[in-house]
């Protein structure tokens, strides 16, 4: 249940006072969880607020509750919604979601032609990202800045990204990509209108990426809808966990193509 005494706002130089407490919650819970997130000094965070790229949650008497910030890589083409974080004391109440949804307008205004994307092991935030319209995709879908690559250093889980090649670790990645919105919502259209005039519209057929990263083309009504099938990705999910802590012969390329085709089960 969300808390109706939390506000959500865009972040101001003013809230600065909380740039000490954001950065030391982000690193307590990264070790928590047992992953990792770019290393951000409180004095990072603080120009974020000063650029008007962030979005901070606080109580009406002025508690911290939850912050996010915008990142902008390959000269602005993609766009992260990074360091999501919630007081301990806040969780439970919908406070990451409305952060999500409101970093996620922010970077719509500042960026509108940019592809919004991100990186997580949390199936929370990744539930999120899904009625943001993010879908599942391939490392190779994701910006290629070598800036953004080197904040995963941090992450205990750095050596697998490497052994992988970086294109694949446990985390998911995820995009929103506002072109193809744009075409989907176009068709749809164009569907609407023909099925109002009785009449059939050729649609192009849509790219299904595999978890090997090999392309299938589908039919748009051969597509299943990601978030209507997330305790199937969950499944993917742990299979994956599996077979990339576990390695051995298991985790090759061809064998998780035989096993699971990310996309095609949903």
């Amino acid at each position: 249940m969300e808390n109706t005494d939390i506000i959500v706002r865009v972040a101001t130089p003013d809230d600065k006072i909380y740039a000490k407490t954001i950065t030391d919650e982000m690193e307590s819970s990264a070790k928590a969880r047992g992953t990792g997130i770019a290393k951000r000094s409180p004095e990072y965070v603080e120009l974020k607020m000063d650029e008007g790229k962030a979005v901070i949650a606080l109580t009406a008497k002025g508690d911290w509750v939850g912050f996010c910030y915008i990142e902008a890589w390959s000269h602005g083409k993609f766009v992260a919604n990074s360091g999501l974080i919630v007081n301990p004391a806040f969780r439970g109440h919908g406070v990451a979601k409305s952060i999500k949804h409101r970093i996620f307008e922010l970077s719509r205004e500042k960026y509108p032609d940019a592809k919004i994307f991100g990186l997580t092991t949390g199936l929370a935030v990744m539930k999120i990202n899904s009625e943001l319209g993010y879908e599942p995709v391939t490392y190779s879908e994701l910006t290629d800045d070598e800036e953004f690559w080197k904040g995963c250093r941090s992450c205990v889980n750095f050596d697998i990204l490497t052994a992988k090649e970086r294109k694949n670790c446990l985390c998911t990645g995820m995009l929103y990509d506002p072109a193809q919105k744009l075409k989907e919502a176009e068709e749809k259209a164009m569907r609407d209108r023909a099925a109002a005039e009785h009449k059939t519209v050729s649609v192009q057929p849509q790219m299904m990426v595999a978890a090997d990263g090999n392309i299938d083309m589908l039919h748009p009504k051969k597509q299943r809808a990601f978030k209507e099938n997330f305790r199937l990705f969950e499944r993917w999910l742990r299979y994956k966990r599996y077979v990339l802590l576990k390695g051995g012969n298991t985790g090759t390329a061809s064998n998780i193509k035989k096993k699971f085709f990310l996309f095609n089960l949903f």
